[in-house]
Formats: C-alpha cells, sequence, structure tokens
C-alpha cells in the first residue's frame, strides 16, 4: 500500500458529541492523498467505538486505543504512527474547510518552505470570526516569525498546532515531541522547537480550520494549582531560551523588554469580535444546500456551476485580501481588456455597477489595475470611419500573484466538476464546452449585415 502524503493526527477524549463532525470534514478533503490517525485516550463515552466504526467506511483511518494519558501523549502516539509526509493535528471537538489540507500542502511544497501558518475562525455559538496575525503575504523566516510572535506570544495563532502543515523529516530528525508532564502551552512549546530547525515559514492568508472551545476537550482537562505554577515557569523559561537561540544574546537583552511581554500576557485566542465584525456561522465560506429533488437542467447547472466557481474564487480573493467581486473583475478583464461599459462587467459578475466601480477604484488603489485612453477607428451606425476614445484596463505586474492564484481557482474547479470523469471524458467534456461556448457566441452576434460599433 501507498504510503500516505499527510498524517491527519486527531487525539480523541470522550468526543461522542463532535468527533463524526470532525472526522467527516477530514474524510471528504478535496485532497485525498492523506491518512486519519484517530488516538482513543481512554474515553469512557463510547468515542472509542465510534473511531473503529470509521474504519470500516474508510480505509485511510487508523486508531490508538491507550489508557488515559492526556493529549500531549495521544499527539506523540499519532506522530509515532504517522506515515506521511507532512504531520497535520486536528482536535477532536473543531473541523476543518474542505480544501485545509489542499491548501497547506500545495503552500509547504510551492515555495517551498519548512512551515505553514494559516487563518482560523474562532467559533462561539452561532456566530463566528476570522483569526488572522501575519500581515505579510510573502516566504518569512525563522527569525521574521520570531519578531512577529513576539507583539502578541499569547495569541492563539501562534500556540496551538492545528493552523500549521508540519514536514515530519524535521520532526524526526530532531526529536521533537509534546511534553506529557506540561497541559498548558504544551502546544507552544512544541511550535518553538520546532521553529528553531526551520529555515523559513509561509503564512497562509485563508482561513482553514473551525476553532469551537469545548469543554470536554483534552487540553481542558485539569490540574491542580501547584502543577499550574510549575508548567507556566517551565514554560517561561523555555521561552526565554528560544529567543535567546533565535536572537543571539546581544539582540536579546536589547528586546528583552518585548520578550517579557509573555509573563504578563493570559493565554488568549481573542474570542469573537462583536458584531458587525463577526458573521452568523454558516455565511463565511460559500455553500449550497443543494435539494435531493432538484432536477437537472440548464438553470439549475447554470446555478450549482457559478457557485462552484465562486467557492473557488472566493477563498483565492481571501487569500490576498480582496473580495470575491475583487477576482471577478480582475478575471473578466484580464480576457476582456476593452469592456464598452461598467454595466457590461457588472452583468458579467452578476453584481451592480456601483460594485463594480468602487471594486475597479480599490484594483486601482491597490496598484494592480491602470486606466488608459486609446483612439480607434470604427464604423459608424452609417457605415463611416469614425475615430472613437475607449478605454483599455491593463493588469499590473501588482496582479500577476493574484492572476496566478485564480488560474489555480480554475484548475480546482475543473477538478471538481470533472471528479468522476476519465481523462478521455475530461478532454471530450471541454471539446463540447468550447463548441458551446461558440454556438452561444452566435447566439448573440448582431443580424447578418448590422454594423458593430465596438
Amino acid at each position: 500500500m501507498p504510503q500516505p502524503h499527510v498524517s491527519v493526527i486527531v487525539p480523541v477524549y470522550n468526543a461522542h458529541k463532535t468527533l463524526m463532525r470532525c472526522v467527516d470534514s477530514i474524510l471528504t478533503q478535496e485532497y485525498r492523498d492523506l491518512e486519519l490517525i484517530l488516538v482513543d485516550d481512554g474515553s469512557t463515552d463510547d468515542s472509542g467505538e465510534l473511531c473503529d466504526a470509521v474504519t470500516e467506511r474508510d480505509k485511510r483511518v487508523h486508531v490508538i486505543h491507550k489508557p488515559n494519558s492526556g493529549v500531549s501523549d495521544s499527539r506523540n502516539r499519532g506522530m509515532e504512527a504517522a506515515a506521511g509526509t507532512y504531520i497535520q493535528f486536528v482536535d477532536a471537538d473543531d473541523w476543518i474547510t474542505p480544501d485545509a489540507t489542499k491548501l497547506l500542502v500545495r503552500s509547504i511544497e510551492e515555495y517551498p518552505v519548512d512551515m505553514v501558518i494559516a487563518d482560523f475562525y474562532r467559533v462561539v455559538n452561532t456566530r463566528v470570526a476570522r483569526k488572522s496575525d501575519i500581515d505579510t503575504d510573502t516566504v518569512i523566516t525563522r527569525e521574521q516569525y520570531a519578531d512577529l510572535m513576539m507583539e502578541s506570544p499569547s495569541d492563539f495563532y501562534w500556540g496551538v498546532l492545528w493552523n500549521k502543515l508540519y514536514k515530519h523529516s524535521i520532526i524526526e530528525q530532531h526529536s521533537i515531541r509534546m511534553d506529557p508532564s506540561i497541559s498548558w502551552c504544551e502546544d507552544f512549546i512544541f511550535n518553538m522547537e520546532y521553529v528553531l530547525h526551520t529555515k523559513t515559514i509561509y503564512p497562509l492568508h485563508v482561513a482553514i480550520y473551525y476553532y469551537e472551545k469545548s469543554k470536554s476537550s483534552l487540553s481542558s482537562q485539569g490540574v491542580n494549582l501547584a502543577n499550574t505554577i510549575r508548567m507556566k515557569l517551565n514554560v517561561i523559561e523555555y521561552y526565554k531560551n528560544f529567543f535567546q537561540q533565535i536572537m543571539g544574546e546581544e539582540d536579546y537583552e536589547a528586546r528583552r523588554p518585548d520578550i517579557y511581554r509573555f509573563y504578563i500576557d493570559s493565554a488568549s485566542d481573542g474570542g469573537v469580535l462583536p458584531r458587525p465584525l463577526s458573521a452568523k456561522l454558516g455565511t463565511e465560506r460559500i455553500t449550497v444546500d443543494v435539494n435531493p429533488n432538484l432536477t437537472i437542467n440548464a438553470q439549475s447547472e447554470l446555478f450549482l456551476t457559478n457557485r462552484l466557481l465562486d467557492r473557488y474564487l472566493d477563498t483565492t480573493a481571501e487569500e490576498h485580501d480582496l473580495d470575491l467581486i475583487d477576482a471577478r473583475v480582475l478575471l473578466y478583464l484580464r480576457d476582456c481588456p476593452y469592456p464598452k461599459t461598467v454595466h457590461e462587467i457588472s452583468e458579467y459578475c452578476g453584481k451592480t455597477t456601483g460594485q463594480v466601480t468602487r471594486s475597479i477604484q480599490k484594483l486601482r488603489v491597490r496598484n494592480m489595475l491602470k486606466i488608459t485612453t486609446e483612439k480607434e477607428k470604427t464604423l459608424n451606425k452609417k457605415g463611416k470611419k469614425v475615430t472613437q476614445r475607449r478605454q483599455r484596463f491593463t493588469l499590473t505586474d501588482e496582479a500577476q500573484p493574484v492572476m496566478q492564484s485564480i488560474d489555480q481557482a480554475l484548475q480546482d474547479f475543473d477538478s471538481a466538476r470533472f471528479a468522476d470523469l476519465t481523462q478521455e471524458q475530461r478532454s471530450q467534456a471541454k471539446t463540447i464546452e468550447h463548441l458551446t461556448d461558440r454556438a452561444l457566441r452566435q447566439a448573440f452576434l448582431p443580424p447578418a449585415g448590422a454594423c458593430r460599433i465596438w
């Protein structure tokens, strides 16, 4: 059996209510080359039986049963059993977006880097807010990473495992493991140890994880006050040593006041921001609740196709701090740099002219779009040659990274809609699509003998 590319490790403890939501989100990933390792930490409910049942429906699932020993030991057991090139962690009371693993793997391999850190969603009841902490969209060094972390060291973004993708080889080469004797910031220590052995890190500006605090989770299992004090002292000492190794003694002394911020910060993920800065859960990503009784016809097929395309374009837009309409406008103007009117673009994007105008203004402010006026000779309604002015929309170099992401989104879109087709069937479908496109264009051409005025 071929080795999986990604090992997804899920520690499980009394997670009956949330386990299947978590498991389903992993097994339905667009990225299929993965194994799921469920580590049952001596659950006293039926979580262990649920884990075993999942193995019957998907051979990619492996289950480890062990006496209760805590989340750190569970994760260690998962890493020891992992066969993947990369390691991804998910908690049993949380879940991930359908494209999470795909985006993490793509990022770590395309740049390439030693670790990926991604945005995530913080969920409280029916409200959700996106969390992020790095502004740059380029590869950063471990020194830059440490410098950025210093600004808000106790933010969950830096400390948790589940918004990151790790190289298995680095973990094994340096024997990096969780410390089972610590249950406060144990994941933060793991991350600091891992970062010490990295060179470059990529911040993925797409939220790929839903974090929902649960009182029954592994990380919430209680410890007494004496142990808590001892653990916090150990973490603080490790934190200090981390920065000394990253910076060197001289820089460390100069930045000591900033580094000591961690000592007084309370560990916090910031919660969900009040309205309107947070959204209703379920509206943060483009989804469609398809009625099984829906008859597929031209209208329903067009609707589902557009929604699927919007899902991939929306993720691309989020990655570059843009809105969906901005991605659609860029795509149209790249392929049609001479639109007649803003109304033409708005019809294509399915938005109002006001929304498109604001999008164009935003893209110009971001230096992604340049508008120039050109002269063109054409025919008027009487058939006489006239000179007209027309606007040309040119995408700048600043827009090229976005367009590369949009092209990737279009490839992902094709992969999704042609998922069940053979390569030969895909080629046939593409041929039919081109013929259909030509027929549709022909249907909208002016009658024979009419003059084209643009």
